[in-house]
């Protein structure tokens, strides 16, 4: 019997079930691998917004996060909304000696506009997540928060993955959900001593996107926890996701998630 890869997402927990750990979880599983997860913060949200946010203590961050470490061999692992500075640098120091890829998505505001990252974090999360990170994967308006450039085309997503590379990430895919196209979306991906690779999917045309970024990293991460290559993990999750927002419903009122289970042979 095939044992799956056992995939790591540290991020936040989405009572509505489209983002966060729940969106993480269930594409870890879609995609064949075994999901484990560190609860970073609490939300109460659903399709139209985020009402409330709880954090637990850095010190219990880190206790689940050891815990994990030490009763799994972990094969990859992403990290998503991290919320303040003092879980950022529990999550970091823990992470320092690990000896597997780690995705991280600087989820900074949720898809309704609610902020998801605090202010004094942004300095915590260049220090401490960027350097080293196998890949971070903004969307336009992170990358623009973390680089403090403007980004309004191609060649500026390129400039601003060669800083954000510069900044100490291994690898960067500067998402292109966020930029102005009406037939396809195209992520950068910028990797050290290579030409940018521009990477195109359809545009999918749905507003039911929560979950995305989310969706996308934790499909990255799971290919790189089963043997992909990068470019290879990264045009895989593209596919999953564009699948996922081309089979998307709305369970509930407002925004709903992609369809995590698009792919699966349910009877």
């Amino acid at each position: 019997m095939h044992t799956p890869a056992n995939i790591l997402t540290i991020a936040g927990s989405d009572s509505g079930g489209g983002a966060g750990i729940q969106a993480d979880l269930k594409t870890i599983m879609a995609l064949g691998g075994y999901g484990m997860s560190v609860i970073t913060a609490l939300t109460a949200q659903n399709g139209l917004g985020v009402t409330g946010i709880h954090a637990p203590d850095a010190d219990f961050v880190r206790l689940q996060l050891r815990t994990v470490l030490e009763g799994f061999s972990v094969k990859a692992a992403k990290t998503g909304m991290l919320f303040s500075a003092p879980i950022i640098r529990a999550v970091a120091d823990e992470l320092r000696n690990r000896d597997f890829p780690l995705v991280v998505d600087p989820v900074s505001v949720s898809q309704s506009g609610s902020r998801l990252l605090q202010e004094d974090a942004v300095t915590a999360l260049v220090e401490e997540m960027l350097p080293g990170c196998d890949l971070l994967t903004p969307n336009r308006p992170e990358a623009e928060m973390l680089t403090g450039m403007s980004i309004s085309s191609l060649e500026d997503a390129e400039a601003a993955g060669q800083k954000l590379l510069a900044m100490g990430a291994r690898a960067v895919l500067i998402k292109g959900g966020h930029m102005e196209s009406s037939i396809v979306v195209t992520d950068c991906l910028c990797v050290p001593g290579e030409q940018p690779k521009h990477l195109p999917q359809a545009k999918v045309e749905t507003e039911n996107n929560h979950g995305t970024g989310c969706t996308l990293s934790a499909a990255i991460a799971t290919g790189l926890g089963r043997g992909l290559p990068l470019q290879v993990a990264v045009t895989r999750a593209q596919e999953f996701l564009n699948l996922a927002l081309r089979k998307s419903y709305a369970p509930g009122k407002g925004c709903g998630p992609v369809n995590h289970a698009a792919d699966l042979n349910i009877k």
